[in-house]
């Protein structure tokens, strides 16, 4: 994997921790403007997943057609789809861990 593609892949992590903190900020603020769009943790999880899959199905398509050796499929190209498909599920199984921890934590607490 590129330099660069981990570069993006962090700019990208920062921007849905910015997405997500802000939800929290925008949240508290909620009463004092009326009409700002709350973002939805849902939707993000849920578009985030998808990613991951969109990525995945990608690096599987590149590998068949190396594989089949059709022109274009690349060697390098495919190793990096690999990296990217294997490191966005790595990432998204530490945020499932994540959260099932705080599940867990949240679940165990006495009220």
């Amino acid at each position: 994997m590129s330099n660069m593609d981990v570069n993006q892949m962090l700019a990208q992590m920062r921007v849905m921790a910015t997405q997500a903190s802000g939800g929290v900020e925008s949240s508290q603020a909620a009463g004092a403007v009326a009409g700002a769009e709350k973002p939805d943790f849902g939707k993000m999880l849920a578009e985030s997943i998808e990613s991951v899959n969109e990525t995945q199905a990608e690096a599987a398509q590149l590998k068949k057609a190396f594989e089949a050796g059709e022109p274009g499929a690349e060697l390098p190209e495919v190793m990096v789809a690999v990296q990217k498909a294997s490191l966005s599920f790595q990432a998204m199984t530490q945020v499932r861990n994540k959260l099932l921890s705080a599940y867990q934590e949240v679940m165990n607490m006495q009220v």
